[in-house]
Order: C-alpha cells, then structure tokens, then sequence
C-alpha cells in the first residue's frame, strides 16, 4: 500500500461534536445532496459539480459559512467549494444557500489537506482563502497550526499562474508565522509589501468587528502564483 502523506501527520483541528439545530438538520437532509459534495480520492470534476466552467476559489475553514455565502453572493461569476469539517457549520451553510438561492457554491465536510491532496488537480484553482484558522496560541501547539511549509506548497501546486493565496488572521504571532512561510514558498510572491490591505471582498465578521473595537488587529496576507 502506498505511503499518503495526508493521512499521516498532525491535524490542524478537533473534531467537536457541536449540537446541530432544527433548521441545521433540515438543511443537510434536503440541500445536502445538491450542494454537499462527496469526498472521493479521485480529481473532482468542477464543470459536472457547477454545470459550467468558471474559475474556481477553494474556502478551507469556513465555520459557520456567513463570509462564505457573502462573497459567493458577491462573485457570481465565479464557482466556490468550501471545505468544513464540523457538522453545524455545514448545516448552517447550506441553510444559507438555500435562503440566499445561492448557485455557485458547493461544500466539502472533510479534511482540507486530503480533498487538496486526491480531488484538487495541480494547477486548477483560481484562488484559496483561509481565513482565522485557529491560532493553536500556546507554544507547545504551534505545530498543528495550518499554515506551515508543507501545506502552502500543496496550496500553490494546486493555484493556476496568476492565482492568489488569502490568508487572515486576528492572532499577531500567527501573522508573523504566515509572513514567514509564505515568503518562503519560492513559486509565490507577495502581493503587497508585507500585510495586505482588507481585499473588499473579505467582510468584516461580527467577532472581527468586537475585535477591532477593543483594540486588537487583523492582518491580511494574499500572495500570487508566479
């Protein structure tokens, strides 16, 4: 049996149970077999999943998916999967997408790592976001942060020429650390000179907002495939 080095390393989350709600459990029961999209280890066939060819941008971590929904409703001119491992945050996106009569957004409930690895093809996605991924603050944690090394060149290997990398995050030592290992993926480039002002397509969350309020920061990184 081949070696997968996917299933094989530290994962950057904790499976939590999380109670689903009412509205939650119709939304994965009646729109999750049009919006849910199974996880297999073979590429993923984006025309047949949007009926249409458009520019794909992959969301890794879109919690309870109101930033996800809002830049889908933004860009309909691009298609969007996201990609959330814990059941209510699924429900409340597709509870979403069924409210908003959202088209061009299709959800993955699986590890990031493994559906970049087996169902996204080199050199297909037109850009990635990853916005707050958890900071994992204590020390001793700092290894199953996402944004390491690795993860990034598994990122930009999947990002078409001229595709972008969106990183956010609220935690600074977390910035630091993004800055450092996305400066040192050789095939992606900086799109500004250090942090990158908010992209207008990024809103602001109501977490972010309290945030900002009391004082604390928010950094926003978003390098280029060359």
């Amino acid at each position: 049996m081949m070696y997968d080095p996917a299933e094989h390393r530290i994962r950057s989350f904790v499976t939590r149970a999380g109670r689903l709600s009412i509205a939650q459990a119709r939304a994965l029961e009646t729109l999750g077999p049009q919006f849910l999209l199974p996880f297999a280890k073979a590429p993923l066939d984006t025309v047949q999943a949007f009926g249409r060819v458009a520019p794909v941008i992959l969301e890794i971590g879109f919690g309870m998916g109101d930033t996800t929904a809002h830049i889908a409703r933004a860009m309909p001119d691009k298609d969007f999967i996201g990609v959330e491992v814990h059941t209510p945050g699924v429900g409340s996106l597709l509870k979403q997408i069924g409210e908003q009569e959202i088209t061009n957004l299709r959800l993955l409930q699986h590890d990031a790592v493994e559906v970049l690895t087996h169902m996204i093809a080199p050199g297909t996605l037109a850009g990635v976001h990853v916005f707050f991924p958890d900071p994992w603050h204590k020390a001793r944690h700092n290894k199953r942060r996402l944004i390491q090394a690795p993860f990034v060149k598994l990122l930009a290997e999947r990002l078409a020429p001229g595709g972008y990398l969106h990183c956010a995050t609220d935690w600074q030592h977390y910035a630091e650390q993004m800055l450092e290992v996305l400066g040192g993926e050789p095939t992606l480039q900086n799109s500004a000179d250090g942090y990158a002002p908010q992209p207008a397509y990024r809103p602001l969350t109501k977490f972010e907002n309290r945030g900002l309020r009391l004082g604390h920061g928010v950094w926003d990184l978003v390098f280029i495939k060359k």
